[in-house]
């Protein structure tokens, strides 16, 4: 029985998606689960998997079309089989013939598409655009990703050491490879940079944030964190993070202070039935989300091995659409790039978002002497139309108290 691929919604509130690449090719057998497509949303590049088995037939999507959550752009036949209906041309959202194969030439245009590298190799999306774009073989790359993936890195070097000539500034290049602007011209946003842009000048203009600060002694933490680090990296082999041990107590803070972990909606607050924190992660474009799902009910080794799972595939452009869905509270955390504080724009339509600044000693006042200490500084930013100064303060304090003796939350 013919199964249709259509465009997924992988975010509330999501209209349409962009086709990034398609994993496989037209006439290959596919089975279910497999990953089929990545679709780029304004938060991540993920993968999706096949909805069923059968032969990927009737592709009516380019890479780089703009659809519309819910249209049909492939099917998945049985041999012999098929399309029960025609494939209406998909809207681009830019030029109609841009993006979309007619259902009568969908066969016939396949070797015009620009096809992706063998299913064998390892490589992230952005490398495989930009491959496609330096005219990079990327069959004879040797990847310096997690289990040989090959990344953008890997691609920009081979072009470099080609001799190939970088064309202009687009989405897939990294900052960090980005030619500096000259004065007086514009550096162009990739999709993710501009819809990023969009969202936290929407989130700033229209949500009422309000900010409350404190200063926590974090010796009680770096206590329990040396106990259980070494534990984690018996037990599975990697190393745990303070920000694994932070995730831990401020999710278990959260059950105890339901306003914080709820959501503004038109209605009225919506209260959240899951606890699931989010961890602002850096990536070549700009700034996504994992998200932890039921982080309260988790331990640390549990907490440690999952967010260094979403780290990797975040880092590598293939989060999964689960993996940043579903957040009730975010967690940003700058510490590891020297900054002592800063207040961070909350992600709607969650309620607040902290701000985590470098853990370092200070001469405090303790006992009403001066002592020397490992301070942390936390910003709270909260949307007021949630909660309100008196509850956002409550929070915080006893996030502090929970990162000064975190025993008693993690017992």
């Amino acid at each position: 029985m013919a199964v249709s691929v259509v465009m997924p919604a992988l975010e509330m509130a999501q209209e349409t998606g962009k086709v990034i690449s398609w994993r496989k090719r037209e006439g290959e057998q596919v089975a279910k689960g497999e990953p089929l497509l990545e679709v780029e949303t304004d938060k991540a590049v993920v993968e999706v998997e096949s909805p069923g088995d059968g032969i990927l037939s009737a592709v009516s999507a380019r890479e780089g079309a703009v659809i519309p959550v819910g249209q049909t752009i492939a099917w998945l036949l049985a041999p012999g089989e098929a399309p029960p209906i025609a494939t209406a041309p998909a809207q681009t959202g830019r030029r109609t013939d841009s993006g979309s194969i007619g259902p009568g030439a969908a066969s016939a245009s396949v070797s015009n598409l620009p096809h992706s590298s063998p299913s064998e190799i390892r490589i992230s999306p952005k490398a495989r655009r930009l491959a496609r774009e330096h005219s990079v073989d990327v069959t004879r790359l040797r990847g310096s990703g997690p289990g040989g993936e090959i990344l953008a890195e890997d691609v920009l070097n081979a072009a470099k050491s080609a001799g190939a000539t970088a064309p202009a500034p687009t989405a897939a290049v990294s900052a960090q490879s980005k030619p500096q602007a000259l004065a007086g011209e514009i550096e162009p946003l990739g999709t993710v940079g501009r819809l990023m842009a969009a969202r936290t000048a929407q989130s700033w203009t229209t949500v009422p944030h309000f900010f409350v600060t404190r200063d926590a002694d974090a010796n009680g933490l770096l206590e329990v964190y040396e106990r259980l680090a070494v534990e984690v990296e018996r037990a599975r082999g990697i190393k745990a993070t303070l920000t694994d041990l932070l995730i831990a107590l401020v999710a278990r803070v959260l059950a105890k202070h339901p306003r914080m972990n709820a959501s503004w909606a038109a209605e009225g607050i919506r209260h959240n039935a899951e606890i699931n924190v989010a961890v602002a992660v850096a990536v070549e474009e700009g700034v996504v989300a994992p998200v932890l799902h039921k982080a309260d009910r988790s331990n640390i080794e549990e907490i440690a091995v999952r967010r260094r799972e979403l780290m990797e595939r975040a880092k590598a452009g293939r989060l999964q659409p689960a993996d940043i869905t579903g957040g009730t509270f975010t967690i940003s955390n700058l510490g590891m790039y020297s900054v002592d504080a800063f207040t961070a724009i909350i992600v709607p339509p969650q309620a607040g978002i902290l701000a985590v600044g470098r853990l370092g000693d200070r001469v405090v006042a303790v006992d009403g002497r001066a002592a020397v200490r490992p301070m942390l500084t936390l910003i709270l930013s909260t949307d007021h139309r949630v909660a309100d100064g008196a509850r956002a303060a409550l929070f915080l304090n006893e996030v502090v108290e929970a990162i000064r003796e975190p025993r008693k939350w993690l017992d």
